[in-house]
């Protein structure tokens, strides 16, 4: 099957997961995560180290098939599709990257008409194609960095010129693993922004963004899951996931959530001072685990 000849279909959810197991090695990665994404929600994929991530991320992205259970991806049945169709129809964002080239940020964006790291020229972009990238990437704030060659760029300056390459193709669907990772302050709230623009100017976009901390959410976030485990400790509307009881059960400790100007902050709570409610609720998740 050929990507020009792929379509995807048009109806139902981008991305749905049922009952979906990731076994490796006899230890379970992911144990029964149902999830369903629409068109023009934001996703955010929480929980701390080892607890799923990144294997359901791959799963999304068409990078890897379950072990149990049924993923679609764009309306297609992973294991009854060619996922490298699949894939050209994502935008899958990882800032680290392994490009070391000299290319251009305008030439970067360029590559990702292609899914490639150098310019191919035998397919040498047309003007549509050098004004969409220079849209996207005004969009992402570096305008003043579309002439500079890639090794001379911070990492968060890298990481929004890599969104901009992965929208480069259209994607109906945008995968970010962990893009804050390693910013300073500036630099983050520089992507954050960028992020949030990004989804005013195209409502179609869906989006699942990978993080460790709530400070690192664009305001535009509408949805979360939070994984312990392996296992889906709570899904759902961001504002009805991302409470306090819910995030001290899926870190397994007491944490304060509080959200101004639509942006959230956690900060850990001491053992003198107990929450109201986590404990009852790191107890019924601990329950659940042990099951």
């Amino acid at each position: 099957m050929s990507t020009s000849a792929f379509t995807p279909l048009p109806d139902g959810p981008l991305l749905r997961t049922q009952d979906v197991d990731v076994v490796r090695d006899g230890r379970h990665l992911l144990r029964g995560i149902t999830l369903a994404i629409e068109p023009g929600e934001h996703w955010a994929l929480l929980g701390a180290n080892g607890a799923g991530k990144s294997t359901l991320l791959g799963l999304l992205g068409a990078v890897t098939h379950p072990t149990r259970g049924e993923v679609d991806v764009l309306g297609r049945r992973l294991g009854r599709v060619d996922i490298r169709d699949l894939r050209a129809h994502l935008g899958h964002v990882n800032p680290r990257h392994p490009l070391r080239s000299p290319l251009t940020v305008r030439e970067v964006v360029l590559t990702g008409l292609t899914n490639s790291i150098e310019p191919d020229l035998q397919k040498l972009p047309g003007a549509a194609d050098l004004a969409r990238a220079d849209r996207l990437i005004d969009t992402l704030g570096m305008t003043p960095m579309a002439a500079a060659s890639w090794p001379t760029l911070s990492q968060g300056e890298r990481g929004r010129a890599l969104i901009a390459r992965a929208l480069m193709a259209s994607p109906r669907l945008l995968l970010l693993d962990e893009p804050a990772t390693g910013l300073d302050l500036t630099a983050r709230e520089l992507l954050l922004d960028s992020l949030d623009l990004l989804r005013h100017q195209h409502p179609e976009l869906a989006s699942v963004l990978v993080t460790h901390h709530l400070e690192e959410l664009p305001e535009s976030t509408t949805h979360a899951l939070l994984l312990r485990d392996g296992e889906c400790v709570a899904a759902g509307k961001a504002d009805d996931v991302l409470t306090t009881e819910l995030i001290s059960a899926c870190f397994g400790h007491p944490i304060r959530i509080s959200r101004q100007d639509g942006r959230w902050t956690a900060r850990a709570a001491t053992r003198r001072a107990p929450l109201p409610g986590a404990d009852e609720a790191l107890g019924r998740a601990g329950g659940a685990w042990q099951r």
